[in-house]
């Protein structure tokens, strides 16, 4: 679980950082998933964009890749979500305490 100030670190630096995922209508399916954990793996911090073609909740598409990827929702915001997990070994952000 990420604090309050964990999460307001992972903010101003995800304000950097270009979607490198997107979900159109296949929401949160598997495939996506997966890209995600590999992203989450490589990166630790992963904005993705939901597409206007997708009817899906932003927020519970959002809930549901974070149970899959065991990774924390930093933020959600429009048609983006914010996800970071601490990788296993390239440890690239280090979160204040």
């Amino acid at each position: 679980m990420l604090n309050s100030k964990e999460r307001a670190y992972l903010k101003k630096l995800s304000s950097k950082v270009e979607a490198s995922l997107q979900v159109g209508k296949g929401g949160s399916s598997p495939e996506v998933s997966e890209a995600l954990n590999e992203l989450l793996e490589k990166r630790e911090l992963v904005k993705i964009t939901q597409l206007n073609n997708s009817s899906e909740n932003i927020k519970d598409m959002a809930n549901v890749l974070s149970e899959r990827t065991r990774s924390e929702v930093v933020q959600v915001i429009g048609k983006k979500i914010i996800f970071y997990r601490k990788s296993k070994e390239n440890n690239k952000i280090t979160l204040p305490k």
